[in-house]
């Protein structure tokens, strides 16, 4: 049957119809397979979200943004960004990620057509550029799980900041840790999903049970409540920092992982009755119970430890953010301070640094398959791509690993990325047609699923872009008027130029890149005539093999717009 454009459609019904006719994605897995069990599947996707950057990043961010009275005011804003940026970015991975089976640049090059891929591409490279650093990390958490075992623990800051820096500063043993990070995180993805399934099975739990045993422990501390008071306390005049609100979202966007496209690679084990929908609320929210009780542990047993030497809260705060440099050093100087308050207390602080590592490992196993399925899609196999990929991880992360300023600027750089790379997603809904999008890859496609409602499509298409602008907006003003000597340094940690440069260097790459594929591959692959470069059917395929053409994304529109021009 000859398909109508959609310039000849001339009612709704046909407009439907239309729809239909488009190839529809298939209801079971891709040729990779499937999650195999339901706790499996729940598991490898809390794995991806619960790591170090509950229990490393998000206290020392929480510090950060903390004022003379308190912290509530990053609480307030972090949570806002949960509900009005990172669940509905997450939807949006879910739902392209089941419904294609495919990496970003892929899925771009499916909905929207060859000349937008490289926006797969710079979701792909932010994905890169943070799993570089976080492999660091991950290491740092491997030499603690051992050093706490070996050693006695740390009994007051200084002691415990001195064995921080002579590790992270002093010694090469980052360089090892993070070899044996990448090389561990590579063999969990070596077999696909059967082997993430069972990684994330095994070490999510001990991770979260141990959690909570810390947390428990470390509310029984004398003066704990004054930490916890300190945290839910808040200092208003915070407020007017965009610093705050800019370290919120990118936090938030970082806690759940809500544009890094992970969920776009493990959404394509999933079929149409895995509940998307539920999924995007329920593990997000889970996501930040587990940030806040990593929280409350850090700062009940700081102020705890601190106060029963008589120390003032001033010079308290003062220690929670000034921690190593940038702060990046908190959770790894106070945890082992607590633990020394404890019975067998290096027993337990090396379980609890293992388990810490085994809750990174399941994040960074994410990471690294989001990009080994990229090569794949490129026709790699699978065992060659990992070897790639870590190889890549291992030598730009060595960067990080010998030079603590280059790690907290690659944390500050493309943390920040993902705004930008949220926006890319929304993008996507836009031009897809959010309706459709609503519609086609989740309403509609989903088994037993919640019904996503068009709240949905205004927060994507109206309020999430206008938090974006007015973020990116504010970071660039606030930059140059706080910092006037500073913020054009291209070689500073922490500056709006460093940022600018990394980003558009990128970009401009991605885009030279996505242009020679357009415009020098794709004519040599097929007849410029049958090449579409417009909207490609969700196979790939054209429409009706080679005797027409499918129609361009400009020509597809929403089912509101189509009403709205047919009056």
């Amino acid at each position: 049957m000859k398909m109508k454009k959609p310039t000849e459609l001339s009612s709704l019904a046909d407009y439907k119809d239309f729809e239909k006719g488009r190839d529809a994605a298939p209801d079971e897995g891709g040729a990779d397979g499937t999650f195999k069990y339901k706790v499996g599947m729940i598991l490898s996707c809390v794995g991806c979200m619960v790591g170090t950057g509950n229990i490393w990043r998000f206290p020392r961010i929480a510090a950060n943004n903390s004022g003379e009275d308190g912290a509530l005011q990053f609480l307030i804003a972090w949570i806002i960004f949960l509900f009005m940026w990172s669940i509905p970015m997450l939807v949006i991975e879910y739902a392209v990620g089941r419904y294609i089976k495919k990496s970003p640049v892929e899925v771009y090059k499916q909905l929207l057509g060859p000349r937008n891929m490289w926006c797969g591409g710079w979701i792909l490279i932010v994905d890169l550029g943070i799993t570089c650093y976080y492999s660091v990390v991950l290491g740092w958490c491997f030499y603690y799980s051992i050093y706490t075992m070996a050693n006695p623990l740390p009994t007051d800051e200084a002691n415990s900041t001195a064995i921080f820096d002579s590790f992270t500063k002093e010694s090469y043993w980052p360089l090892l840790t993070h070899g044996v990070a990448t090389m561990l995180s590579g063999l969990a993805v070596l077999w696909g999903v059967k082997s993430i399934e069972l990684v994330n099975s095994v070490i999510v739990p001990v991770f979260l049970v141990l959690i909570l045993t810390t947390f428990i422990w470390s509310m029984t501390l004398e003066y704990a409540s004054d930490g916890i008071k300190y945290l839910f306390t808040p200092d208003w005049n915070v407020m007017s920092n965009p610093q705050m609100w800019i370290d919120a979202a990118s936090q938030n966007a970082w806690d759940t992982g809500a544009g890094m496209g992970l969920f776009v690679a493990y959404a394509g084990y999933m079929t149409a009755s895995n509940g998307i929908v539920r999924f995007s609320f329920l593990i997000p929210a889970c996501n930040n119970i587990v940030s806040l009780i990593c929280g409350m542990t850090t700062f009940a047993t700081v102020f705890a430890v601190q106060k029963q030497k008589g120390d003032t809260e001033t010079n308290i705060v003062d220690l929670l953010k000034n921690s190593g440099e940038a702060n990046t050093g908190l959770t790894f100087i106070w945890v082992p301070i607590l633990y020394s308050t404890m019975d067998f207390g290096r027993v337990l602080a090396a379980m609890f640094f293992l388990a810490l590592s085994f809750a990174g490992l399941s994040s960074m196993v994410a990471n690294v398959e989001l990009i080994t399925k990229t090569l794949l899609d490129f026709g790699v196999n699978r065992k060659l791509s990992v070897l790639f990929v870590s190889l890549i991880v291992f030598g730009f992360g060595c960067i990080s690993a010998t030079n603590m300023g280059f790690l907290v600027n690659q944390d500050f750089v493309w943390g920040f990325a993902l705004i930008i790379s949220g926006t890319i997603f929304q993008y996507l809904v836009i031009r897809y047609g959010s309706t459709v999008f609503r519609a086609t890859l989740i309403n509609e496609y989903s088994i037993r699923d919640w019904y996503l409602p068009r709240l949905w499509e205004w927060i994507v298409k109206y309020v999430a872009p206008v938090e974006a602008f007015i973020l990116l907006l504010w970071f660039t003003v606030n930059e140059i008027f706080e910092h006037p000597n500073d913020w054009y340094n291209v070689i500073s940690e922490e500056s709006l130029m460093t940022c600018v440069v990394q980003w558009l260097g990128v970009m401009l790459i991605l885009n030279i890149i996505n242009v020679f594929y357009v415009f020098c591959y794709l004519p040599r692959k097929m007849p410029y005539e049958n090449l579409d470069l417009g909207d490609k059917q969700h196979n790939g395929e054209l429409l009706n093999g080679k005797e027409e053409v499918a129609t361009k994304p400009d020509m597809y529109v929403d089912v509101a717009d189509f009403e709205e021009t047919k009056h």
